[in-house]
């Protein structure tokens, strides 16, 4: 088994003793300086241990040499050694102490110098996702303006779309209006053509018993001429006057009937204007019905749009929280419940 290993067996068997982080960090200084020869420093202290603050492993290290320095002086002030041995003893724990207290300086100024570049690149990575998160959060509210702008085109062609249905409507009440006095109209017309048809048989069934009565008369007359001459004058004036009449009421039916047709064509003339302006109100309403399928699939895609930018978002925060909490682990001091302190030996 190499060094290293037997290193790392033993501070494992020391971890099971459950001990504070200075204690730990002094039996670590204890096994590499006594049993493998090694000048412990901070920096490779806390690569064995990794725990506690930036400060444990160079506390820890101080007061090793300072303990070893005591317990080394009580040996050397013994009464039982010389002079000579113990000036040269306390000076040689004196330059190791010192040379111990060096590495331990020059380690944690090393190790301090690491953690201070972390701290920094935590830093930097906080703010890039701090940026990140702006950056999408102007987004977000980018896609909730356009979205807000698509409710409210949307809203206004609803309203476009609902009053041009009114008109609509209107226009088709119109235009059933229409159809109803164009019936109308047209009932009218036939039943004034029955009336004329009828009124024109009467008057040919009484000019034909006129005419039939005039032959009696005429007959009679033949016989009677003198007699009778004033009877025939009357029934010719008689005859005329119904001749006039006739006439009269056949012109009447006449202005009539072209009254009847004047109206009609009127109607089937509002008519065609109705249908064409039902024609072209069809026609727009049908584009404003594209433009609103149009909007509300650029809705959809807006909505999208906020859901990934949110996803985002949470993502940054998630990172930043991460990179927080790992920033903020890392300073802080971790101590072990204190249970049994061993001394040096």
């Amino acid at each position: 088994m190499s060094t290293e290993a037997r290193i790392l067996a033993d501070i494992e068997s020391i971890r099971a003793n459950d001990l504070d982080t200075q204690d730990l960090y002094r039996e670590v200084c204890t096994i590499l300086f006594f049993r493998y020869g090694i000048t412990p420093t901070a920096n490779k202290l806390y690569q064995y241990v990794r725990k506690g603050s930036m400060s444990a492993p160079a506390e820890a290290l101080s007061k090793f040499w300072s303990d070893l320095r005591e317990k080394s002086r009580v040996r050397i002030e013994h009464p039982d050694l010389p002079d000579a041995l113990k000036d040269a003893a306390g000076e040689l724990v004196a330059s190791l102490w010192l040379q111990a207290q060096g590495s331990a300086q020059e380690g944690l100024a090393v190790f301090r110098r690491e953690a201070q570049t972390q701290v920094i690149e935590s830093l930097q990575a906080v703010a890039a996702a701090d940026q990140a998160r702006i950056a999408a959060q102007s987004e977000a509210n980018q896609a909730q303006e356009g979205l807000r702008a698509a409710d409210e085109r949307i809203l206004t062609l609803e309203r476009n779309l609902a009053r041009e249905s009114a008109r609509t409507q209107s226009l088709e009440q119109q235009l059933e209006s229409a159809s109803r006095l164009q019936n109308s109209l047209e009932a009218g017309l036939a039943e004034a053509r029955k009336d004329y048809s009828s009124e024109l048989d009467k008057s040919r069934q009484e000019l034909r018993r006129t005419e039939e009565r005039l032959a009696a008369i005429e007959k009679r007359s033949l016989l009677e001429i003198d007699h009778e001459r004033q009877i025939t004058l009357k029934v010719q004036r008689e005859l005329q006057q119904l001749r006039e009449k006739n006439l009269q009421s056949e012109e009447r039916q006449r202005i009539e009937l072209a009254a009847c047709k004047t109206e009609l064509a009127e109607a089937k003339q509002q008519l065609g204007i109705a249908e064409g302006k039902q024609v072209e109100l069809k026609a727009v309403i049908d584009q404003q019905i594209g433009e609103l399928s149009t909007l509300r699939q650029a809705q959809a895609r807006l909505e999208t749009q906020l859901a990934l930018a949110q996803r985002e978002v949470e993502l940054a925060q998630t990172a930043a929280k991460q990179l927080q909490e790992s920033s903020a682990a890392n300073p802080i001091t971790q101590k072990a419940p204190r249970r049994n302190r061993k001394g040096l030996a």
